[in-house]
């Protein structure tokens, strides 16, 4: 427990943001999930949306300040890389039946 007045005050604050803060996280954690189980299925139109709803709470989430704008760059970054890989992986797959 803090002894100084000021840091009373601080620990009343941290405890009213991670309040504020814990629903916005959630919302991210909650895309980023979805995302990862419609990447896996393999579906590209479905991880499209997906992605842009995942997209759409970092950008959420850093507006409001839960998390930091480089934060999100690399996850969104990370999140495009997989949903390419699962849209070549569709896309190579007609064309291999195509050919036998």
């Amino acid at each position: 427990m803090p002894n100084l007045k000021s840091a009373k005050r601080r620990l009343r604050r941290a405890a009213t943001q991670a309040k504020a803060n814990a629903p916005v996280r959630t919302r991210v954690r909650s895309a980023r999930r979805k995302f990862m189980e419609v990447v896996a299925t393999g579906n590209d139109a479905e991880g499209s949306a997906a992605f842009r709803t995942y997209c759409s709470a970092l950008d959420r989430a850093v507006k409001t300040g839960v998390i930091k704008k480089n934060t999100a760059i690399r996850r969104k970054g990370r999140a495009a890389n997989r949903l390419r890989a699962v849209v070549a992986v569709a896309s190579a797959q007609p064309e291999s039946a195509a050919g036998e």
